[in-house]
């Protein structure tokens, strides 16, 4: 009996919380009002992720013609290297560690309209990578990957545009990378794009030298 009361006090709960749904849903102004109040927040949130986009995006930088991405200059700061990135005007430092070290690296191209209307291509160095010649020494090392580029708030259209297979019928990304080089005091590299992808070209005799030795 209890349950069978309980049963009858709750059906009419729900024929309570159904007739004021009925309610609800029958008033036109309110149902108009959120008509209009979702579709708002949506074109809100969308507004907010072409915000996000726009500003993943700015971290690309156009491919300058005849002129390098970007000059590496490594000095050795005890058992770590400090490494000085020049991008055109812009200059910073990094700390890695390794025998070697490798650049990622990720271009935007166009294609279609995009490319018709003459829109550059972008790049964005990626990681500096370091490695060890010995397997003890490398599963020790802690300084053998620097991020140099990051999307803010997991926003990353270049990775959304290469995982996914999408290309929006104006987009080809491509990821491309200078393999393991040696780490030398002193050694400048030029980076410069080649049609077979990345050319590291040693500006200095202390980067022709390391090169030398590790042919």
């Amino acid at each position: 009996m209890q349950y069978d009361g309980l049963a009858w006090v709750t059906a009419v709960l729900a024929l309570l919380v159904a007739f004021i749904a009925a309610r609800i849903l029958f008033n036109r102004q309110w149902f108009l009002g959120w008509l209009r109040g979702t579709c708002g927040l949506a074109f809100l949130a969308l507004a907010a992720l072409i915000g996000m986009l726009a500003n993943d995006l700015r971290s690309y930088a156009p491919i300058g013609e005849g002129a390098p991405l970007a000059t590496l200059s490594f000095k050795a700061d005890g058992p770590l290297y400090r490494v000085t990135l020049l991008e055109g005007d812009r200059e910073r430092t990094v700390t890695m560690e390794g025998d070697l070290w490798q650049l990622d690296a990720r271009f935007l191209q166009w294609k279609g309209l995009a490319a018709l209307i003459g829109l550059q291509p972008g790049y964005r160095l990626e990681t500096l990578s370091g490695r060890f010649l010995s397997i003890e020494q490398q599963s020790l090392a802690q300084h053998t990957r620097v991020e140099l580029a990051r999307s803010p708030y997991g926003i990353d259209l270049w990775r959304w545009l290469r995982l996914g297979h999408h290309d929006l019928f104006i987009f080809d990304p491509q990821a491309r990378r200078v393999t393991y080089l040696p780490l030398a005091d002193d050694a400048v590299y030029s980076i410069n794009r080649t049609p077979a992808g990345l050319l590291a070209e040693p500006m200095n005799p202390a980067a022709k030298q390391a090169l030398k030795d590790w042919q």
